[in-house]
Formats: structure tokens, sequence, C-alpha cells
């Protein structure tokens, strides 16, 4: 496959564009925006670096391609990443980045969609997307005061919970650069070890991949707090060195052509304690309960309620959500923000949904993650990896 092609066929991406289009429709949306990287590379392919800036997907229920638009500079990364043809990529020049003659990149915007004889049409734009800014909002709506702006955030997303078997096949072989990349970071962890020695083997074995592919840069860097600070779970790495007694949560997730398959395990430098080792118990517990209990047609809250049901039996409560649909992602976030385990969730699990379930236990002077991704087969469920359950020491 080439290095830099779209890796799907384009039948796959007129599938998703077209099922895409079909919940437009349910919306009464006939333009939709998507500025969403996720989104972009799901419709089109588009793989590329530049969503510092401004750039976006323009998908017209009465058009057979969407148009992409983009820097200048990034035009041509357009024409070699998607499936579309080269006059549905539109660019607007430098002078539209940082402008000091108050030109902004959705006036360009603006120009395409009224080129397309699309200004006076109901347009859905991703109102909560990472990178659709307010300034972005009011320059669209100052440009095409006929159009009816409506939210669509989360139209794509909703599109993506549903893997295709070649989704499945890219989160299969980044399970296997999980695997990879959490045995160095276990085996790396020592006395005397710095964080940052850790972090820095781990993103090695992420980037470098396994004998018989490469990875890519995950859409997390790897999360690593130790000591006293894994009852934070969203620390990354220092240089302080690891000490005897020290426990260490480890979140990663191997990567392949922006499909993501995370994985977490706790080590403990020395001998674990025994409350530490009766947590780890206890979440692989309600791990297992969860995985025997998901499967197509029951719904996102009853998969929490078994984690909970288990917890509850030693007397512990957890608020958090447990679980998140994930797989296609760019920074800063591997998750599609739709489906959750947890309590309220009534989303039914469908064939080839995708999950990462991540029931770990916080407290204040400890924590322990143990976590797993998994795909939802015709009669359960699948884990992607395959590596040991357990609370490691080192």
């Amino acid at each position: 496959m080439p290095g830099h092609g779209p890796p799907f066929d384009e039948r796959e991406y007129r599938s998703r564009l077209q099922r895409t289009k079909d919940r437009m429709a349910e919306a009464g949306i006939d333009v939709l925006f998507c500025s969403d990287p996720s989104n972009m590379n799901y419709l089109s392919g588009y793989d590329g670096w530049s969503f510092y800036v401004h750039q976006g997907l323009i998908v017209s229920r009465e058009h057979d391609q969407p148009v992409w638009v983009g820097r200048d500079m990034d035009a041509k990364g357009a024409r070699v990443t998607t499936w579309l043809d080269d006059d549905h990529v539109r660019a607007y020049g430098d002078d539209h980045v940082h402008s000091p003659v108050d030109k902004h990149p959705m006036d360009f915007v603006a120009g395409v969609v009224e080129d397309m004889g699309l200004a006076d049409r109901t347009l859905g734009v991703e109102m909560d997307a990472y990178y659709y800014t307010a300034r972005t909002h009011q320059r669209l709506q100052d440009n095409l005061p006929e159009a009816d702006f409506v939210d669509a955030d989360l139209l794509v997303n909703w599109v993506r919970c549903v893997k295709s078997d070649a989704e499945l096949e890219y989160m299969e072989q980044a399970a296997k650069i999980s695997e990879a990349a959490m045995q160095a970071g276990i085996d790396t962890i020592g006395e005397g070890v710095t964080e940052a020695d850790a972090a820095a083997e781990i993103y090695h074995t992420l980037v470098d991949g396994v004998e018989a592919f490469g990875g890519d840069y995950p859409s997390i860097v790897p999360l690593m707090p130790s000591g006293d600070n894994t009852g934070t779970p969203h620390l990354t790495w220092t240089d302080r060195e690891f000490q005897q007694g020290d426990p260490v949560i480890i979140e990663l997730a191997g990567c392949r052509h922006r499909y993501h398959s995370p994985l977490a395990r706790t080590t403990y430098v020395g001998g674990a304690p025994d409350d530490v080792q009766e947590t780890a118990d206890i979440v692989v517990e309600g791990l297992n309960a969860v995985l025997d209990t998901a499967e197509p047609g029951v719904t996102a809250e009853t998969v929490e309620r078994a984690w909970r049901d288990v917890i509850s039996s030693y007397g512990i409560e957890k608020a958090e959500r447990i679980g998140y649909s994930m797989g296609l992602g760019y920074p800063p976030d591997w998750g599609e923000h739709t489906a959750s385990l947890r309590p309220k969730d009534e989303t039914v699990l469908e064939e080839n949904m995708t999950f990462h379930v991540i029931p770990g236990l916080w407290f204040d002077d400890y924590g322990v993650e143990i976590s797993e991704s998994f795909k939802v087969t015709s009669n359960g469920c699948e884990t992607l990896a395959d590596f040991p359950r357990q609370l490691f020491t080192s």
C-alpha cells in the first residue's frame, strides 16, 4: 500500500459518504461543514498535521464528492491523501493565515459554498468540535447571511461508530503495536530509571511498530502518572526517577492509519502492598464482568452496571464513566464522543462497534488502571489486544 495514499478504496469512502448524507437528510441538513480532522479523514482520507490552521470538508447532498478546503501549502497533501478529484480540492492563500489584513479562512470557505450554489441552504456545522472556533462561526454567518445555520455536532461521529472489516483490521494491527509498547514500558520501568526514559521507550515502540508494520503518532501521548500521583490519571511524565514502592500507570494506544487501540496497565516498582493487589484484583474482576456482558442488543448502561455490581459488593462506588466508543482520531483525543459506558446512556450496542473500557479505581494515594479495547461481535465481544490482565511488578 502506498505510504501516503488513501488507506481505503473508493467504495468504502462512498459508502461512508452516503450514510452521512442519509443522516443529513434525516436532520433536514443540505450542506455539512466538517472541521473535525477525524471526520474529514473518515469521509475523504485527508491526513496531514495541518489542523492548527482552519480547514474543512464541505459535504452537499446534491454533489457527488465532498470539497476539501484548506491552506494552499496543504492542497497537494489533500490531492495525495484523499480519493477526491483535483477540482474538489480548494485552497486559500497564506494571507488568510493569522491575517494582518482582516482576511479569514472562513471568508474563502463561504465563497466556495456560494460557488457550489448552496449559499441559501440549511448548513450544518460542528458546534462543539475542537477546531471550530467562535470566530469561525461568526465569519461564516457574516458571509452567508441567507444560510440557515444548524448544529450538526457529532453527526459524522455517530456514522463512524460501526466499523467496517477494513477499519477493524487496522485497529487489530494497532493493538499489536499497543502490546509491544506496553511491554517496552513495563520492561523499562525500575528503580533509578527516569519517567522520561520509560516514556521514550514507549514512544519509540509506538512509532517503530512491529515487524510486520510501522506505527503512527497517537492522538494522546502516553499517560504515566507514578507514585502518589497515580490517583490522578491524566498526568504524563517528568524527569523524576522511579523509586522503590512506586505504583506506575501506563495508558497508551498503538495507532495504524489513524486508528487506535488503547490499552492501560499498572505496574509496581518492587512488591505491591496487599491493598494495591486487592484493588487490582477487583478491577480485573469488574473488567471481566463488563466483557462478559457486552454483546449486540444490550445498552451501554447495562454494560456499565456489570462493573458497578462487582465493585459495590466490595463497598466501592465510582461515579465516572468506565468506557467510550473510539477508533479513528487526531489530537487531542482518540474517543468518538458518542456512546459511553455509564448510567443513563441507552445506546444499544451493535456488531462492529468498538470501545475502550477503562475501569480504573483512583484513591488519594494510589490508583489502579487495567483496560481493554474491544469490538462487539455477533454474539459477544472480543478484546483487540492480547496482554496479561494483571498488576505487574518490577
